[in-house]
């Protein structure tokens, strides 16, 4: 997965075109990044699984294709296309792909 970093430059993508998927792994594509915000595409095959852990910035999920759980402060949430997920700064979470799952993962300062 190549990076995509032009934010000095507007653009469109179609976000579809840029998943692929590998047996048990996370693939992980910046599509834009500047000093306030970066916006990552996510993909995980099928049964895989990220551990617990938190980040420092405020960050959403917006799922794009696929199932999972995303577990955020101990709670369960379903993945599912369509679904939104925001989590504020230091928040535990996890998560896990029950099948091929892809989203939009977006950090902010």
């Amino acid at each position: 997965m190549a990076t995509i970093t032009t934010p000095d430059v507007p653009f469109d993508t179609e976000l579809a075109d840029l998943i692929e998927y590998r047996d048990r792994a996370v693939l992980s594509q910046v599509i834009v990044k500047d000093d306030v915000s970066q916006h990552t595409l996510f993909c995980l095959g099928k049964d895989t699984d990220i551990e617990e852990h938190t980040a420092t910035r405020n960050a959403s999920v917006t799922v794009i294709e696929g199932t999972g759980t995303l577990t955020l402060n101990g709670k369960p949430i379903a993945l599912k296309p369509g679904v939104f997920v925001f989590m504020p700064a230091n928040a535990p979470h996890a998560l896990v792909a029950s099948e091929n799952l892809a989203f939009l993962l977006t950090l902010t300062a």
